[in-house]
Order: C-alpha cells, then structure tokens, then sequence
C-alpha cells in the first residue's frame, strides 16, 4: 500500500509504503506528477518505507515505466526506511533518474524531509 500524506510544497510528493506496492498504487501517483510537471516545476519525492515488503511484479513493472518516462523531471528523492537492506532501492533506481538520490534511517526523518524541501 502507497499511502499519500501532507504535501507542503507544490513540487514535493510525500508518501509512505506498507507491505507490498501495487500497480494501483504506482498508478495513483500519476496525477500527481502531471500536476506538478504542468506547473513547470521538478519532482521532489520524499519515500518513507514502513515494514515494505517490495513490489509486486505488475508494480515494479508499472514504476520502472514511470521512472523511466519522467528520469529528467525528478530533481530529488528522499528515501527514508529502518533496514539498512532498503538502501540498495536507492542505488536501484539511480540510472533510471536524473535525481539527486539520498538515503535516509527512519531516524533522521526530520533531516530527510529538511533536505527534500531544500
């Protein structure tokens, strides 16, 4: 489950994922990225992972699409998770974005969401 939380600046998508991502999951961030790429502006995704167990294969499949459509409209993304495993994510997903990609503990949320709005 991708849960979409406060949005505090127009660019920035703040969202938190539980168990398994869906593709109807990936699918209900779309809206929100024309969005903000109708207003001109770049993508900052804060990504919060809480007991993530992964993607489905219509998921992964459906956010590599999306990832791979939208690699020069991302600027950052904030990925904030409590296993230190989680972290290969972030290197996952680095040829498929122009994105600046950092890495966050569960700890340093504050620090996380501090630098996705910077």
């Amino acid at each position: 489950m991708l849960q979409i939380i406060d949005i505090k600046k127009e660019n920035i998508i703040t969202t938190i994922a539980i168990g398994e991502l869906h593709q109807k999951d990936i699918e209900k961030v779309h809206p929100i990225i024309h969005t903000i790429l109708d207003k001109g502006l770049k993508i900052r995704w804060y990504f919060e992972m809480q007991d993530f167990e992964g993607w489905s294969i219509n998921g992964f499949w459906e956010d590599l699409k999306m990832d791979a459509a939208h690699e020069k409209e991302y600027e950052k993304i904030a990925i904030v998770c409590k296993e230190k495993w989680q972290e290969w994510i972030a290197r996952f997903m680095e040829p498929f974005t122009n994105a600046e990609i950092k890495y966050f503990d569960i700890n340093q949320k504050g620090k996380a969401q501090e630098w996705i709005e910077s």
